[in-house]
C-alpha cells in the first residue's frame, strides 16, 4: 500500500473509505501472518547462531519483569550486546531488525547507533561511555506461533519493543529513537540528521498555525526539557492537550497525519498500516497537537501528538537544541497489554 493512498484513506472518514478499509481486512490478516512468521524466523535464526552460554544470556521467560524494563540512557543491559556476539550472530541480529522495521526505520536505528562514534569524538570525558557496540538484543519467550513472545533491541537513544501474540496484530510500542547530535556539524558525518523528518514536520505544523490555533496549541513558553512519558512514567500523560484535529484546516490535517505516519512507518510496512488503521478507526478527530517553547529554529522545543491509540512526544532541548528524544506509545497497548488481556481472557494459560 503506498504512503499517499494510506494518508488519503486516513483523512477520509466517509463511508467510502470505511468500505475500502473493510474490504482489506482479510489481506491485513494474511500479511500479518507473514510478518509474524518472518520475525519469528529471523529471531530463531539469530538464536541458533549463539553458543549455549550466550543464548542463556539472551532469552528470558515471556512473563519476566525484564520485558517491561526499557530505557534510553547508556547503561548496562540484560540480553546480549553486539560486542559479545560472534560475527554470524551480528549479521543475524541485523536481519532480525530488518524483519521488524521498514527500510527507513532500520536506517534510523543504524544511524542512532552510528552517532555513538560521533559522540566519542566530540566529548572529552563522556566519550569514554560511548560505545556503538553496547546495544543489546533480548528475546522473551520462544519465537513462534504457539504462545506470546517478544524481542527488544536497546541501547543509548534506542529502545524498540515488539510483542507477538497469536492471531493478533504485532504490538510495536514503546518505540524510542533519539539523536545526539540531532545534526552533526563537523567531521566525516557532517550534515547527518537522523530524525530530520520528525523535526521538520513538527515545526512546519506549528509554524503554520494562525493566532487562535497557536493559542490552543501552546502548552508552555519554554520546552518541557524532555519527554514526559518516559520509563516508569508511561501513564504520566492521560489527557490530550493542545489544538484538536477538528480545529485544523485541510492542509494542516494532512501535515498532522503525515507526522503520525513518520513514526508509524519506522515499522515493517504492514505493521505500520495496522497502526494507522487503528488510529483512523479510533477517530482522527480525537487527535491533539501540542507545542512548548519557541517555534523559531535554534531554541529548545517540545511537541506532542495524543489520541486514543497513540502518544507521540518529541523533545529537542539539550545541547543548545541539538539533542533529540522521541517516543511513540500506545496508551492502551504498550508491550501488547491489550492484546495479552484479550488473549488470556479467552482462556489461554497465563503463567
Amino acid at each position: 500500500m503506498g504512503r499517499a493512498i494510506g494518508r488519503r484513506r486516513l483523512l477520509h472518514g466517509a463511508a467510502v473509505a470505511t468500505a475500502a478499509w473493510a474490504l482489506s481486512v482479510p489481506a491485513f490478516a494474511q500479511v500479518n501472518d507473514a510478518a509474524r512468521g518472518a520475525i519469528a524466523g529471523a529471531a530463531t535464526a539469530f538464536l541458533t547462531t549463539l553458543p549455549n552460554d550466550a543464548r542463556r544470556r539472551t532469552v528470558f521467560p515471556f512473563e519476566d519483569k525484564e520485558r517491561l524494563n526499557w530505557h534510553y540512557v547508556p547503561r548496562s543491559r540484560e540480553g546480549l550486546a553486539f560486542k559479545a556476539m560472534p560475527p554470524p550472530a551480528r549479521t543475524a541480529a541485523h536481519e532480525l531488525m530488518k524483519a521488524s522495521l521498514s527500510s527507513v526505520g532500520y536506517g534510523k536505528a543504524v544511524n542512532v547507533i552510528r552517532l555513538e562514534a560521533v559522540l566519542r569524538q566530540l566529548e572529552t570525558f563522556g566519550g569514554l561511555l560511548r560505545d556503538p557496540e553496547n546495544y543489546a538484543v533480548t528475546v522473551f519467550g520462544t519465537p513462534g506461533p504457539g504462545a506470546p513472545w517478544g524481542w527488544r533491541l536497546e541501547g543509548h537513544h534506542l529502545s524498540l519493543n515488539f510483542t507477538l501474540v497469536p492471531n493478533k496484530p504485532i504490538a510495536v510500542t514503546p518505540a524510542f529513537f533519539g539523536a545526539n547530535p540531532a545534526e552533526v556539524r563537523s567531521g566525516a558525518d557532517k550534515g547527518l540528521r537522523t530524525l530530520a523528518r520528525e523535526q521538520d514536520l513538527g515545526r512546519a505544523l506549528a509554524q503554520g498555525m494562525d493566532a487562535p490555533q497557536r493559542k490552543r496549541m501552546l502548552i508552555g513558553d519554554r520546552s518541557l526539557g524532555d519527554i514526559v512519558a518516559g520509563p516508569g512514567r508511561s501513564d504520566g500523560i492521560t489527557t490530550p492537550a493542545g489544538v484538536p484535529f477538528g480545529d485544523l484546516g485541510a492542509a494542516q490535517r494532512e501535515q498532522l497525519v503525515a507526522l503520525v505516519e513518520t513514526y508509524a512507518r519506522n515499522m515493517r510496512p504492514e505493521m505500520a498500516d495496522d497502526e494507522l488503521k487503528r488510529a483512523r478507526d479510533a477517530g482522527l478527530e480525537r487527535l491533539h497537537f501540542a507545542w512548548a517553547g519557541p517555534i523559531e529554529p535554534g531554541h529548545g522545543h517540545y511537541y506532542r501528538v495524543h489520541g486514543p491509540t497513540l502518544l507521540i512526544e518529541f523533545d529537542n532541548t539539550q545541547n543548545d537544541a541539538n539533542h533529540i528524544h522521541s517516543v511513540w506509545h500506545d496508551p492502551r497497548n504498550d508491550f501488547g497489554a491489550d492484546l495479552l488481556r484479550a488473549h488470556y481472557q479467552r482462556g489461554h494459560r497465563h503463567a
